[in-house]
């Protein structure tokens, strides 16, 4: 039986800095050399700031040639590649995943279910699965967790594995009520569908008001949090999805 070696990556918030980003993926690819698949953190190529200005000067067409660029820059890491991205489709906004593969997009995940926040940004209305190494796997994004029906959309259609990119980089009280709950939350979502779960998170500070505790992590199909980064650390977990095909 094959499997799949998922790789998620805890990392610092990253804002407007899309080169530093691309050399962040760069290197963790090099720390986690043998996985199949690194996760990254929800719209980590340009930052998660949900603010027009922001948005209007970092949001990429998938399509265009400034996202190629980005394409072409990867094509050199052998695992499959998830991470967030601010996207432009027209006139409209979306918090996305992208799945690559040598630099080849595979497909994208548009998050469906927004925070009060996030009303710059269009939901998505798809969810769709890929199949690495006898695995396959569907997306979330961060709080989309809160929603059964997110996580069922993606395992009824088969999938063994739920990835979750996520920001939790949010005001000091806030980080302090949620840290338990999150990994909560998720284990829910296991349970409920018997799929393996991993996240991916930032961590650190911004400025005074906001932390980053996390958490990165990968659940098993029991509920048991297997791998955690810890709080305020960079680095990865790395698990092996066994294959049920």
């Amino acid at each position: 039986m094959t499997g799949l070696r998922v790789a998620a990556c805890q990392t610092p918030e990253l804002l407007g800095a899309v080169d530093a980003a691309l050399a962040c993926i760069e290197d963790f690819a090099r720390r986690a050399a043998d996985a199949d698949l690194l996760l990254f953190p929800e719209c980590f190529l340009q930052g998660y700031l949900v603010e027009a200005a922001h948005l209007n000067r970092y949001a990429v067409d998938l399509r265009s040639a400034e996202f190629a660029a980005v394409q072409r820059r990867l094509a050199a890491v052998e695992a499959t590649l998830v991470f967030g991205v601010v996207e432009r489709a027209g006139d409209r906004l979306y918090n996305t995943a992208v799945v690559l593969d040598r630099g080849e997009l595979s497909g994208c995940y548009r998050k469906t279910h927004l925070v009060p926040g996030e009303a710059l940004f269009d939901p998505g209305d798809a969810y769709p699965v890929f199949d690495r190494r006898g695995v396959r796997f569907g997306i979330n994004i961060c709080f989309d967790a809160q929603f059964p029906e997110a996580a069922a959309a993606v395992a009824t259609q088969g999938a063994d594995l739920l990835l979750l990119p996520a920001q939790n980089m949010i005001r000091r009280a806030s980080a302090e009520s949620w840290r338990d709950r999150h990994n909560e939350i998720r284990t829910r979502r296991v349970r409920e569908t018997g799929m393996w779960l991993v996240s991916a998170d930032v961590t650190g500070e911004r400025g005074t008001s906001h932390i980053g505790y996390g958490p990165t992590c990968a659940i098993n199909p029991d509920g048991e949090v297997i791998a955690q980064v810890p709080s305020l650390t960079m680095g990865h977990i790395a698990v092996e999805v066994p294959s049920s095909r």
